[in-house]
């Protein structure tokens, strides 16, 4: 089953050190899960100030600086897995770094329908 994990989380939470810190284990979860054959991928995001929102409205498309929503916690990065079932999920997720500090959201990925071309 294949799941994302949504890293939420205030982007002033952290000190340098701590998000150097938090960095270095992450990246130490991601590369066990990788050797597993668990992950798919992960990353990290840009803070909010650089995010770009499009929404069309009416066939007209509206492009804003910054986040869709002003919010306390922040999505702030992403894993991407594929385990046996949600209780793996959450043991990954509880082990995330930014549990700590904030909420790791899993939700399972919808599978598409193979289209078939023709």
């Amino acid at each position: 089953m294949k799941y994302m994990l949504l890293i939420y989380g205030a982007e002033d939470c952290w000190t340098e050190e701590e998000r150097k810190e938090c960095m270095i284990e992450s990246m130490g979860i991601s590369n066990e899960l990788e050797t597993q054959g668990k992950l798919i991928s992960s990353n990290p995001l840009h803070p909010v100030t650089t995010a770009t929102s499009v929404q069309v409205r009416e066939g007209k498309r509206q492009v804003t600086d910054g986040p869709f929503a002003e919010t306390t916690e922040q999505l702030g990065g992403y894993y991407l897995i594929d385990v046996e079932n949600l209780d793996e999920a959450i043991a990954i997720a509880a082990r995330l770094p930014p549990a700590k500090k904030g909420t790791v959201e899993i939700r399972p990925l919808f599978p598409l329908p193979v289209l078939s071309e023709g």
